[in-house]
This record gives C-alpha cells, sequence and structure tokens, in this order.
C-alpha cells in the first residue's frame, strides 16, 4: 500500500516520528507541495492513501488518482479537498476535530495575555537597560489590563470555544458566547448567550472559533 503525505513539515517540523505511518506500507512524505494541483498529481500518484493538511486537493486531481481509496486531512478543517468529487467516486475523507481543544485556547489567550502584558516587550527593554534608566521603581512600557470583569464575546461554542469559556471564566471574565446551535448551557459564573451585534458591542475580547461559511465569510470587517 502506497501513502503519500503530500506537506508533512506543516504536521512534523522534525519533532515527531513517522515510524508509525511507515509501518503500515510505502509511505512517501514530502515536506511541502504547495497548491499546483500538477505537483499533486505527481506525487499523488499510485497511492492508495494521501495525507494533507494544507494542500490543496481538487476534483480534477481526485479524478486523475485512480487507485486513490483514502483522503486524511491532517487538520480539523476540509474545506481544502473536494469532498464531492470524493463522494462520487466513494473515497472516504477524514478530518481531525479534536486535536485543537487545549492547544487552540492555550494560543488564544497566549495573545490575550500578550496584549495585556506585553512581557516579550518589557523582557526586551529590561535587557537593553531600561528599567535601570527609570526615574520609578514601578516601571512599564504600556499600560498592564487585567483581565478579571472584562468581557470575552465568543463566537463558536464548540469544544474549542467552550474551554476558551472555561479559561475566561478562571480569570474572572464574563463570557458571552454566539452559536447557531446553543447546546447545553455552561455553568459558567454570569454567561450569557448573544446575537453577534449585541456580542461585539460590549465584549472587551472577542475570539472566533467557528468554521469558515459561505455565510461567515467576511463576519469581521471594518464596520
Amino acid at each position: 500500500m502506497k501513502i503519500v503525505v503530500l506537506d508533512g513539515y506543516t504536521l512534523n517540523p522534525g519533532d515527531l516520528d513517522w515510524s508509525e505511518l511507515r509501518s503500515l506500507g510505502e509511505a512517501v512524505i514530502y515536506e511541502r507541495t504547495g497548491t499546483d494541483q500538477a505537483a499533486v498529481l505527481e506525487r499523488a500518484e499510485g497511492a492508495e492513501i494521501v495525507l494533507t493538511n494544507k494542500t490543496p486537493i481538487s476534483g480534477a486531481a481526485i479524478g486523475r488518482l485512480p487507485a486513490l481509496r483514502y483522503i486524511g486531512v491532517l487538520a480539523t478543517g476540509y474545506n481544502i479537498v473536494d469532498v464531492r468529487a470524493a463522494a462520487a467516486r466513494s473515497i472516504p475523507v477524514t478530518n481531525i476535530p479534536i486535536y485543537g481543544t487545549d492547544s487552540v485556547p492555550q494560543m488564544t489567550f497566549a495573545h490575550v495575555l500578550d496584549f495585556c502584558h506585553r512581557v516579550a516587550d518589557h523582557s526586551r527593554d529590561v535587557r537593553d537597560g531600561g528599567w535601570s534608566r527609570s526615574r520609578d521603581f514601578c516601571y512599564w512600557k504600556s499600560p498592564l489590563v487585567e483581565l478579571a470583569g472584562k468581557t470575552m464575546g465568543i463566537v463558536g461554542f464548540g469544544r474549542i470555544g467552550r474551554r476558551v469559556g472555561e479559561i475566561a471564566a478562571a480569570f474572572g471574565m464574563r463570557v458571552m458566547a454566539q452559536d447557531l446551535y446553543h447546546g447545553e448551557t455552561p455553568s459558567l459564573p454570569g454567561f450569557a448567550w448573544a446575537e453577534l451585534d449585541d456580542l461585539l458591542g460590549v465584549s472587551d475580547f472577542v475570539s472566533l472559533h467557528c468554521p469558515l461559511t459561505a455565510e461567515n465569510t467576511g463576519l469581521i470587517d471594518a464596520r
């Protein structure tokens, strides 16, 4: 069985091991392929399994890979694959919906805390002597923001959005969420469901955790 990974670097920049995959068959791993479908066809020729992360696989490419039996997306979003073309040939397309449940909220609050405290900026300035030259012992390069009492607006309240809400509540933030499907209301202090315009009107921070669709394209714009 031939397995082709089209853009292995996006998943494994060197800290993971492909040995488990190689044990399943002849595994050919390309670091990068890009968007050129001619390159996709050339590299995926003869493969029964094609794995991709960000490299698109068009319907035309699927139609010209007669050996293809399975497409695996090594990420959550699968808009890079023409799923209709795959379904027409009964080729299953799978994604990985839950790998980011903890890591994405962690990154979300890395950005939030960077806004609040500018740790890297302060660290660089301290190393450059900024604090030593300061006339005051209380030293800062930018205003420091406390999260307690602020409002976190979350658009898309699935697994990842709910985890963001839990962390926000742990910081003492009020959580508001907008989603087409509410599901179970979380037991977070002060939690509220809201329509998008209301959420945007009162939130101090807004975090988007929704899939890109035709309906929400351009959701956040100048207005």
